[in-house]
C-alpha cells in the first residue's frame, strides 16, 4: 500500500477548539499541525494546552515552537487571516477554528497566503463552497471546495438526530433547545455588550438566546428547510451541552421505544460518530466524549399523539474530531484527483 504525508495543517486560533485539534491530532498518524496562528503569549498557549490534556508532558515549548513526539507547530503571534503567511509552512488546509473569522472576504484572505483550503469550525455568514457534517453529506464533498465549513457542534448534532430519525419516520416538524454550555464571548459577570441578555453574568444566569443552526439545516437537509426552530438556553456550566428535541410525527402509532430502536440502528451505522446511552448520565459525563451524538434512551418521551421528546449529549471535544475527519475526507480527494 502506498505511503501517504500527513496532511499539513495550519490553526488559527488556539481557544478551546484549537487545543483540542492540537491534542487530537498528536495522537493521530496521518494529521500533523505546523503553524498556529493566535495572538495570544506562546508561554500562555502552551501552559492552557497542558491544563487541559491527560498527558501534560507530551507537549513541550521549544522558543517559538509548540512540540510533542509527532510534529514541531511554530507559533506566530498573529490576529488576522489576511497577515497569516501560510505559504511559508507549506500547509494543506487551513483550520480557522477562531470562531470570528467566517465570511468570504477572511477566508479569501487565507487562501491568497497561500492555504490550499480553508475549513471552518463554526456556520458561515455568507455563501462557500460547502457544508460537510460527517455522517450525512460526506458524499457531496468535491476536490475543488476551496471554503469549507463543518457546521457546528450542536448543528452536527441536530443533524445527524434528524437524518437518523427521518431515515426512519416521517417528520413533519420540529423544535430544539440546545441546553449549552456557557461560551468564552460571555461576560462572567454582567457588563454591558451588544445584547440585553447576553449582557448578564455567564456564571450566575439561565440566559435564553437565538441559535442559527435553523438558518442553514436546509442546506444540510434540503427536506427540512424551514421546518425546525431553534433557541439556545446557556447555563453556568463549562462544559457539556444537552439536546432538547420535540418532532412531530405524521404517523401517530410511532412510539418512544421505536424512536430508541431507530436511533440504536443509526449509531450501528455511524461507529465514533453516533452513539447511544442507556444510563442515567448527567453533562459532566459527556466531557472527553469525542462523538458528535450522544442519544438518551431514557430521555425519550411520547406527548400526545404525534409528539416525541428526546435528549441527546454532546461536547466540543466531538466537534474537533469531525473538523479533523473532514480534513482527512479532503485529503484522500486530493488524492484521488492526483490520481486521475
Amino acid at each position: 500500500m502506498a505511503q501517504h504525508h500527513p496532511v499539513r495543517v495550519g490553526l488559527m486560533g488556539f481557544g478551546q477548539t484549537g487545543r483540542q485539534i492540537f491534542e487530537l491530532a498528536s495522537r493521530s498518524d496521518d494529521i500533523e499541525i505546523v503553524a498556529i496562528a493566535d495572538i495570544g503569549k506562546r508561554e500562555i498557549l502552551h501552559y492552557l494546552l497542558c491544563a487541559e490534556v491527560n498527558e501534560p508532558q507530551r507537549h513541550r515549548l521549544e522558543g517559538n515552537f509548540l512540540v510533542n513526539d509527532r510534529f514541531r507547530a511554530r507559533l506566530m503571534e498573529i490576529d488576522r487571516p489576511a497577515e497569516m503567511p501560510w505559504d511559508i509552512f507549506n500547509v494543506d488546509v487551513v483550520i480557522d477554528s477562531t470562531g470570528k473569522y467566517r465570511d468570504r472576504n477572511s477566508m479569501e484572505g487565507h487562501l491568497a497566503n497561500g492555504a490550499q483550503r480553508v475549513l471552518l469550525r463554526t456556520l458561515p455568514t455568507d455563501h462557500i463552497d460547502r457544508i460537510v457534517i460527517p455522517g450525512i453529506n460526506e458524499g457531496t464533498a468535491q476536490a475543488d471546495d476551496r471554503m469549507v465549513s463543518a457546521g457546528s457542534a450542536t448543528t452536527s448534532a441536530l443533524a445527524l438526530l434528524i437524518d437518523s430519525l427521518s431515515s426512519a419516520f416521517d417528520i413533519d416538524c420540529g423544535a430544539m433547545t440546545t441546553i449549552h454550555a456557557f461560551t468564552s464571548d460571555q461576560a462572567l459577570q454582567d457588563y454591558a455588550g451588544s445584547d440585553f441578555r447576553r449582557s448578564r453574568s455567564a456564571a450566575k444566569n439561565i440566559i435564553p438566546n437565538s441559535h442559527e443552526a435553523s438558518l442553514w439545516l436546509g442546506r444540510i437537509l434540503p427536506e427540512f428547510e424551514g421546518k425546525i426552530l431553534t433557541s439556545a438556553l446557556n447555563v453556568p456550566v463549562q462544559e457539556g451541552c444537552l439536546l432538547d428535541v420535540n418532532l412531530v410525527m405524521n404517523d401517530s402509532a410511532v412510539s418512544a421505544e421505536d424512536v430508541n430502536d431507530a436511533m440504536r440502528a443509526a449509531a450501528v451505522k455511524l461507529p465514533g460518530i453516533l452513539d447511544v446511552v442507556e444510563d442515567p448520565i448527567v453533562s459532566s459525563d459527556i466531557i472527553g466524549n469525542s462523538h458528535s451524538l450522544v442519544f438518551d434512551t431514557m430521555g425519550t418521551i411520547k406527548a400526545g399523539s404525534n409528539t416525541i421528546k428526546t435528549l441527546s449529549w454532546y461536547e466540543n471535544q466531538g466537534h474537533a474530531a469531525r473538523l479533523l475527519d473532514v480534513v482527512r475526507l479532503y485529503s484522500k480527494l486530493d488524492r484521488q484527483q492526483e490520481a486521475a
